[in-house]
C-alpha cells in the first residue's frame, strides 16, 4: 500500500579531534556533548475537497465539444434510503474494483453524464475526494485487485449477468492511472457484446473514473477531456 512513512532523524557520529604537536603529546580531547534531536512536526492533514468543490471542477455547459442538447449534467449521489441494493458480485476481489471505481468509501462524490451528438451510448465520470493519504491506499488496493480479477457474476437492473474484465494499456495521466474493459455477452437478439471502458486516475487526494459504453464495438473516453478534468482536480488541491 502507498503509505507515507516518517523519515527517521539522522544520528550524529562521535567526533574526536586529535591535536598533534611536534615534540610533545596532546591532551585527550573532551567527549562531545550529547546532541538532543529536534522534534519533527508532522505535516498537517490536507482537508479533502468538498462536494461543492468537486461540482465546481466538473465541466460546464459549452466546455465539451460535440455535446448533445441534453447537456452533461452533474449529479450528487442518490440518498442511501432511495438506492436499490444488490448483493455483492461473486468475486470479492472484483467487488473491490467496483467499489473503488464508484468512490464507495470516499468522503465526497459527484458524477457527471456525457451525451455526445451521434453517440447513443454516451459516457460518464465519477469524481471522488478522500482524506489525506487515503486515495493512495485505495488506488493501491485497486491495482492489487486488478492483478487477479478476471470475471465475476452479479445482479443489476437488467437481472443476472456475467462480466469478463480485461486490463489494457493505461493512459499516462495524473499521479497514477489504470484502464480496463468490462464485457458482458448480450445474446443473439442484440447487436453485440456490451463493452464498457474504465479509465481510473489518481490526482493527489482524489480519484476520478471515466467510463465509455459501446454495444457491438469499442469506444474510448476522449483523452483531452480526461487530461483537462485531472488538471482541474490538481489545481483545486493546490494551497
Amino acid at each position: 500500500m502507498y503509505v507515507r512513512a516518517r523519515r527517521p532523524i539522522p544520528t550524529l557520529g562521535t567526533v574526536i579531534d586529535g591535536v598533534l604537536m611536534a615534540g610533545c603529546s596532546a591532551a585527550p580531547a573532551a567527549p562531545p556533548k550529547p546532541v538532543t534531536p529536534r522534534a519533527t512536526a508532522s505535516a498537517p492533514d490536507v482537508a479533502p475537497l468538498t462536494r461543492a468543490q468537486l461540482r465546481a471542477v466538473a465541466f460546464k455547459e459549452g466546455e465539451v465539444a460535440g455535446a448533445h442538447e441534453a447537456g452533461n449534467p452533474v449529479l450528487d449521489p442518490q440518498p442511501k434510503e432511495e438506492q436499490r441494493s444488490f448483493p455483492p458480485v461473486s468475486d470479492p476481489t472484483c467487488q473491490a474494483v467496483l467499489d473503488i471505481r464508484g468512490g464507495e468509501r470516499a468522503s465526497a462524490v459527484v458524477s457527471q453524464e456525457f451525451n455526445w451528438k451521434g453517440d447513443i451510448w454516451g459516457g460518464g465520470s465519477t469524481l471522488a475526494a478522500y482524506e489525506d493519504g487515503k486515495a493512495q491506499q485505495a488506488f493501491a488496493r485497486l491495482k492489487q485487485a486488478l492483478g487477479t480479477c478476471r470475471s465475476y457474476e452479479g445482479t443489476a437492473w437488467m437481472g443476472k449477468f456475467k462480466t469478463t474484465l480485461t486490463v489494457v494499456q493505461p493512459l499516462i495521466v495524473g499521479d497514477e492511472s489504470v484502464r480496463f474493459l468490462e464485457t458482458i455477452p448480450m445474446g443473439p437478439e442484440h447487436p453485440g457484446d456490451r463493452n464498457e471502458q474504465f479509465t481510473v486516475v489518481r490526482a493527489g487526494n482524489t480519484i476520478v473514473t471515466f467510463r465509455k459504453l459501446n454495444l457491438g464495438g469499442s469506444a474510448s473516453f476522449p483523452s483531452d477531456l480526461i487530461h483537462r478534468q485531472v488538471e482541474r482536480l490538481r489545481e483545486a488541491q493546490r494551497p
